[in-house]
C-alpha cells in the first residue's frame, strides 16, 4: 500500500468517514488513492471514477463556461445583469464580474424550489427580488450560491440552450469529462456515493436528498469523480485548449481582496487565491448533503490534488487534513494554522450576540475562558423542508488572532482552522460576522 493510501485509511478512520476518494497530479503523473465504500446501507468499494456530489466545486467549472463565451466576446463581464437577464429585477448596478467574484451584494441564497423544468434559472432570477441585499454592488465580498445560479441563467440566455447543455458542450465533452453530469437519472447509472451525518446519537445515517434543486447546479449540482476532476484542473495548469491562455491567467489573478479568509486571500475570477508557505495557490472547496469535497491546484508547481467524502461533520476537516499532508508530502509545502490570542473576557463581551443569514442563525456567547460559536439551520426552515435536514453542528470554540481584534480561529469542532472576522459600522459596534465566506448580520 502506498502512503498516500495508507495516509487516507487512517484519516477516514479517525474522522469517521465512509468512503473517500484522491486524485493527485505531480511529476507529470495522476495518483489515485481510495478508501471505504459508497454507503453504509448499500456498500460497494470507493474507485476513482466513483460520482460524489460536487457541491461549490461546481462553480469553478460554470466560471469556464462564462469565460470561454467571455473569450468569444459573447459577454462582457463588466456589463449588468439585466443585459443578459431582463426579468432579474432585484438590483440593477451589478456587473457580470461581479458575480463571478462574489462583491455582488447578494446575500447568501435564496432558498425556493422553482422546479426541475428548464425554466429553473429563469424563474429562480425572477425570484432574487425577495433576496435583501447585504450591501451595495462592489461594496464587499460575500459568498454567494445565488450569484452563481444567477450566472447559470447568464449562460443560457447567452448560449440559448439549458445550463447543463451549454457546460457540456463548453467544458465536459472538451475536458472528456465523461462521468460528470448534472441530471440525477445519469447518477443513478454510474456508481455514486451516499452521503452521511453523524447524530447527536453518534450513530452514522444516510442524508436525504441526494443534491439539490435544479436552480443550484451552476452554483452547486455538478456530479464528479476524483478522475474526472483530475482531467478538469489539468485545464487550469494549462493543458488543454479549451479556454486560451489569457482567460486562464485572468480567472487566476486577484480581483478583491480577502480578510482573515480560510477560503483564501484573495478571489480571482471564481478562483479562491491563496500563498501557502509563500507559494501561491488556487483553489475550491465545496459541501452539502453530507459530501464533502476540496481541491486545490499549483500552478508553479504543475500539482493538482482533489478530495472527497462522504460523511459529516467532519468531512470538510478531514478532506484538508489530507490536502496538507499532500501537499508537505509532495511538494514540502507546509500549511500551518496561525495560534489564537489568550482568552479575553472584555474582548468577548463585545461580540456577543445572535448573528444570521437566510438559512442560519450565528450565536456568539462567551465561558469563563473561552468564546463558543453555534451555527444552526433556522428552525422554521427545518419545519419548512418537508424532508430531514443535517442536524446542526455541535457548538465550536474560537480564538481571537493577533492584530486588531477582530478576526478570529475555529479552534475545536468540525470547522477548527476556519478562519474569520467580525465587521464594524462607523462608531465601532459590531454589526456582523464572516464564516466561511458568508457574512452573518448581527440582530438584536
Amino acid at each position: 500500500m502506498s502512503d498516500l493510501a495508507q495516509f487516507i485509511a487512517a484519516t477516514a478512520i479517525e474522522f469517521g468517514i465512509p468512503g473517500l476518494a484522491v486524485g493527485v497530479f505531480a511529476d507529470g503523473h495522476e495518483i489515485f488513492a481510495t478508501h471505504g465504500v459508497t454507503g453504509i446501507d448499500n456498500p460497494l468499494p470507493i474507485t476513482p471514477d466513483t460520482l460524489f456530489a460536487a457541491g461549490s466545486i461546481t462553480k469553478p467549472v460554470t466560471a469556464t463556461a462564462l469565460m470561454q463565451l467571455v473569450a468569444e466576446d459573447r459577454i462582457d463581464l463588466n456589463a449588468t445583469v439585466q443585459q443578459y437577464v431582463p426579468e432579474f429585477t432585484a438590483s440593477t448596478g451589478i456587473t457580470v464580474g461581479a458575480l463571478l467574484n462574489h462583491t455582488s451584494g447578494l446575500d447568501w441564497n435564496l432558498l425556493v424550489d422553482t422546479g426541475e423544468g428548464d425554466d429553473a434559472l429563469a424563474e429562480f432570477a425572477r425570484r432574487l427580488s425577495d433576496l435583501p441585499p447585504i450591501g451595495k454592488p462592489g461594496e464587499r465580498s460575500s459568498y454567494s450560491q445565488a450569484g452563481f445560479n444567477l450566472l447559470g441563467r447568464v449562460i443560457e440566455t447567452v448560449t440559448g440552450q439549458s445550463f447543463e447543455r451549454a457546460v457540456h458542450d463548453l467544458v465536459l465533452a472538451p475536458v472528456g469529462m465523461d462521468n460528470s453530469v448534472f441530471q440525477l437519472s445519469e447518477v443513478m447509472t454510474r456508481r455514486f456515493a451516499i452521503g452521511h451525518e453523524l447524530g447527536a446519537d453518534h450513530e452514522m445515517s444516510v442524508v436525504r436528498p441526494w443534491k439539490g434543486n435544479r436552480a443550484n447546479n451552476p452554483g452547486g449540482g455538478l456530479a464528479t469523480t476524483v478522475a474526472d476532476q483530475l482531467r478538469w484542473m489539468r485545464v487550469h495548469l494549462g493543458k488543454s485548449d479549451v479556454l486560451p491562455t489569457d482567460m486562464l491567467a485572468r480567472m487566476q489573478e486577484p480581483t478583491v481582496q480577502l480578510r482573515a479568509s480560510s477560503l483564501g486571500d484573495a478571489i480571482g475570477q471564481c478562483w479562491f487565491v491563496r500563498d501557502i508557505d509563500g507559494v501561491r495557490t488556487i483553489g475550491h472547496g465545496g459541501s452539502g448533503f453530507g459530501q464533502f469535497a476540496e481541491l486545490l491546484l499549483v500552478p508553479e508547481r504543475d500539482f493538482a490534488v482533489v478530495v472527497m467524502a462522504n460523511a459529516g461533520p467532519d468531512g470538510i476537516a478531514c478532506n484538508q487534513r489530507i490536502v496538507r499532508w499532500v501537499l508537505a508530502h509532495y511538494l514540502g509545502i507546509d500549511d500551518v494554522d496561525p495560534a489564537p490570542l489568550p482568552f479575553d473576557a472584555a474582548a468577548a463581551a463585545e461580540l456577543v450576540g445572535r448573528y444570521e443569514i437566510d438559512a442560519m442563525t450565528f450565536d456568539i456567547t462567551a465561558t469563563p475562558s473561552s468564546l463558543v460559536l453555534e451555527v444552526r439551520i433556522k428552525p422554521e426552515l427545518r419545519a419548512a423542508a418537508g424532508q430531514d435536514l443535517p442536524p446542526d453542528h455541535a457548538p465550536f470554540d474560537v480564538g481571537l488572532l493577533p492584530g486588531a481584534g477582530d478576526e478570529y480561529i475555529v479552534t475545536s469542532g468540525a470547522f477548527v482552522g476556519q478562519r474569520g472576522y467580525f465587521s464594524r459600522d462607523e462608531d465601532g459596534g459590531v454589526i456582523g460576522v464572516d464564516l466561511a465566506g458568508r457574512l452573518f448580520t448581527r440582530i438584536g
